[in-house]
């Protein structure tokens, strides 16, 4: 069995995210590491994790990026959000990991283990 491709977008100065590949190196798993702050992350894949988790599970409800955009105040699309999303990474729960078809938000061991297991 070959090893999953595993997709990690974060920043660097995000700790879930550096908490994310200190789990896959750890298993001597290669990711692919996408730096948000150099390459915003595609509307598709986005749209990906938004599908199963909804947006306002990706939004870092907590976060001052958030608290500074008025998300919470605006009436809006979701399209818009996404947009929004796109050009300020620091609205995401960071990070998103993908393997294979398993994806996760947030610091979420358990579904980083299941990326490891395959489906």
């Amino acid at each position: 069995m070959s090893a999953p491709q595993i997709q990690v977008f974060g920043t660097r100065k995000s700790k879930e995210t550096r908490a994310a590949e200190r789990f896959f190196k750890e298993r001597k798993i290669k990711i692919h590491f996408v730096d948000l702050t150099q390459r915003p992350m595609a509307r598709g894949e986005l749209t990906r994790f938004v599908q199963k988790f909804g947006l306002n599970a990706l939004l870092d409800l907590e976060g001052k990026a958030y608290e500074r955009s008025n998300l919470a105040y605006l009436r809006t699309t979701e399209d818009a959000v996404i947009a929004r999303v796109i050009e300020t990474p620091k609205l995401l729960r960071l990070p998103l990991v993908r393997g294979g078809k398993v994806l996760s938000v947030g610091e979420d061991l358990d579904g980083w283990k299941a990326m490891l297991e395959g489906e």
